[in-house]
Formats: C-alpha cells, sequence, structure tokens
C-alpha cells in the first residue's frame, strides 16, 4: 500500500506541473491583451481562468491538506480585469503548484484516508488531491484550447512522440 500511495501522490504532482507548464507555453504565446480577453459572454478569460486555478488549488491543498487558513475570494477570481501582468499570474500560479506540491508531497495514510470540510462537500484527502488534479487540468485544457483558437498553433506538447505507437 505504500507504494501504492507514492506513486498516486508523485502522479498527482507530475500532472500539477506539467498543467503548470502548459499554462506558461500558452502564456508565452498570447499578449497581455490577449490573456484578458472574453471570447463572449459565457466564457472568462485566460486570466481569470488562472486567478480561479490558483484560488482553488489553495482552498482544496494548501488551505485544507495543508491546515491553512481559507482566504478564498472566488468571486474575485471572475472579476478580476486586468489587475495582473502574465509575469504575476505565471509567478502566482508557480507559487501556488509549489506549494500544492510541497503539501501533497507530504501527506501521510492517515491525511488521505481522513475526512475534510472544504467548499461546502466532505471529501476525503484521496478525493481533494483527486479535484485538484482534475480541476487544475480541465481548466488547462480550456486556456489550451482558447490559446489554438487566438492563434492557430500547435502548442507541440507531443512533439517527437509517436502517439500511435500500440500497447505492447
Amino acid at each position: 500500500m505504500e507504494n501504492l500511495q507514492k506513486e498516486f501522490l508523485e502522479s498527482s504532482v507530475y500532472y500539477f506541473w506539467q498543467n503548470c507548464s502548459r499554462i506558461e507555453k500558452c502564456f508565452s504565446e498570447l499578449s497581455e491583451e490577449e490573456i484578458w480577453e472574453h471570447p463572449n459572454g459565457s466564457t472568462n478569460s485566460i486570466a481569470n481562468l488562472t486567478l480561479h486555478l490558483c484560488g482553488n488549488i489553495t482552498q482544496y491543498i494548501i488551505s485544507t491538506l495543508g491546515n491553512n487558513k481559507d482566504l478564498r475570494d472566488r468571486d474575485g477570481e471572475f472579476s478580476a480585469d486586468k489587475n495582473f501582468t502574465k509575469a504575476e499570474l505565471l509567478h502566482k500560479l508557480k507559487e501556488v503548484t509549489k506549494n500544492a506540491a510541497a503539501v501533497a508531497e507530504g501527506l501521510s495514510r492517515e491525511q488521505l484516508l481522513a475526512q475534510y470540510s472544504v467548499q461546502g462537500f466532505q471529501k476525503s484527502g484521496v478525493a481533494i488531491v483527486v479535484h485538484v488534479t482534475e480541476h487544475y487540468s480541465y481548466h488547462t485544457g480550456q486556456i489550451v484550447l482558447h490559446t489554438k483558437i487566438l492563434k492557430d498553433i500547435d502548442t507541440g506538447f507531443y512533439k517527437g512522440i509517436d502517439l500511435n505507437k500500440k500497447n505492447t
């Protein structure tokens, strides 16, 4: 069981950082104005999604599992408008990812199995880590799609990898 726990946490942290680097790649392709662009009234800007990720990861991992005060302003994540530069947003995302990774890597079996109240939900530590991994990936996908639509580019995430290779 110990090896499974280690693999679960290492894999989760790997995906945290993979998502962070994918968002960083998108930011490198976009202007300051483009990260704040709202394609329509039903979509969020890339900047707002990035702030939202920082808030969610902080609330779920850093505050709940890390036993820190919950200071999240979820509405503020979506109402912010040109309050941050690309550099500031990336720095914030990297810091949140670093802090969340440190908490996740240090979780004990007991912490993973314990029940927590977060954002009005009752979740185990395992469910919280799964939620953050899934949520981070979900919004990273939105940011990637938004970038591809704005720039008509291939992000190159799988460059040099044969994705048609069959299982052996």
